[in-house]
């Protein structure tokens, strides 16, 4: 195996920020959002930002992410699961598009969508979650939610647009910002 397939990527190059969010900073890692706990980070970007596989691996499946039939404030979004040989899993979602397919090989630094709108501004109001309000505050609606698990994974249910509906960290969950480390945008 080539050390250019090793590498690992950033995954969204055109990002506000040269790293993930850190602990108790909004998109953070297991951020408590007072009903839930977020499973990932939230990369922010443009509309349209390229997203890049961070490593290389096997495309376990695609699909619908957010969806106005799941909050008022959604757009339609989309996801793709990606599996590493070294059992690592990557849930890249809050994707416009998807160019990929269950089955599909990736190689790392490879283009698998571009970053979409998946929250619709115009639909957020006062009696929506406070963490979406202050997206909007912040000028920060569109991102990049990304999830890192150990494979084998166990189902973490409830689970709703990149968040857990409980208190306890499922075990296969793991913290982009440890496993990650010294991965930044150059």
């Amino acid at each position: 195996m080539s050390s250019q397939i090793n590498r690992k990527y950033w995954p969204v190059p055109d990002s506000y920020e040269n790293e993930f969010p850190r602990a108790g900073s909004p998109g953070s890692f297991w951020e408590d959002r007072n009903d839930r706990h977020h499973c990932g980070v939230d990369i922010y970007a443009p509309i349209g930002a390229s997203v890049l596989a961070i490593d290389s691996g096997r495309v376990l499946d695609v699909g619908i992410f957010t969806s106005p039939n799941g909050n008022d404030f959604w757009n339609t979004s989309y996801y793709v699961i990606i599996k590493s040989d070294e059992n690592i899993v990557y849930k890249y979602a809050g994707l416009e598009n998807i160019l990929l397919k269950p089955g599909n090989n990736v190689n790392s630094g490879d283009t698998i969508g571009v970053v979409a709108a998946a929250i619709n501004t115009d639909r957020v109001s006062s009696k929506d979650p406070f963490y979406i309000r202050e997206l909007l505050y912040k000028n920060q609606p569109t991102m990049l939610h990304l999830e890192i698990y150990k494979a084998p994974i166990i189902e973490i249910k409830p689970y709703l647009g990149g968040n857990f509906l409980g208190n306890y960290k499922p075990q296969s969950l793991l913290d982009p910002n440890l496993f990650l480390v010294g991965v930044t945008k150059n």
